[in-house]
């Protein structure tokens, strides 16, 4: 029977930054542990980092909650940034003065921001604890690497070839 991995998310919606400037530091997250996230979020010099922080916090709350609620087993610890996207907002139309009664037109960008968590698999193919074979595997290995290694002969070093000397030509 398959586990399905269940995804936890919190979003941002209308934030007043362009999605380009935030996701420079979504991109700082992205696969990245809850913990680690939560440090670089903290200390990330950016104007949206510290929204990026308290979404992320709250994607953690989230996640605590439905674990809760359903009477799943969650280990915070394991969690991990799955899906961090920013996704385009609405504009805002502005209008600049411009010299000689004139008027440029801006646009303000908006940002949605989606943060997904996700907890990871323990891997099954990963070795915990290393066993030591018995006295009596070892010998039966012994004795079989013996037998298949018969000594061979070993191959002479190919001879190098010289190029012929190019003799001199006598002037005349």
């Amino acid at each position: 029977m398959a586990v399905q991995t269940r995804e936890y998310r919190a979003e941002a919606k209308f934030q007043r930054v362009s999605p380009q400037k935030a996701r420079l530091v979504l991109d700082l997250i992205k696969g990245r542990g809850v913990q680690d996230a939560l440090d670089t979020t903290a200390y990330a010099r950016k104007r949206i980092a510290p929204v990026v922080h308290k979404l992320l916090a709250s994607a953690v709350d989230n996640a605590k909650y439905i674990a809760g609620e359903e009477g799943l087993d969650l280990d915070v610890d394991n969690l991990y940034v799955k899906q961090a996207l920013a996704n385009d907002g609405p504009r805002l139309k502005r209008i600049r003065p411009a010299p000689m009664g004139r008027a440029y037109r801006y646009q303000r960008r908006l940002t949605h921001i989606v943060l997904s968590l996700a907890e990871r698999e323990a891997a099954s193919g990963l070795v915990t604890k290393v066993e030591e074979p018995a006295a009596s595997e070892l010998e039966t290995k012994a004795k079989a690497g013996a037998k298949k290694s018969a000594p061979t002969k070993a191959k002479k070093p190919a001879e190098k070839k010289t190029a012929p000397k190019k003799s001199a030509k006598k002037s005349e």
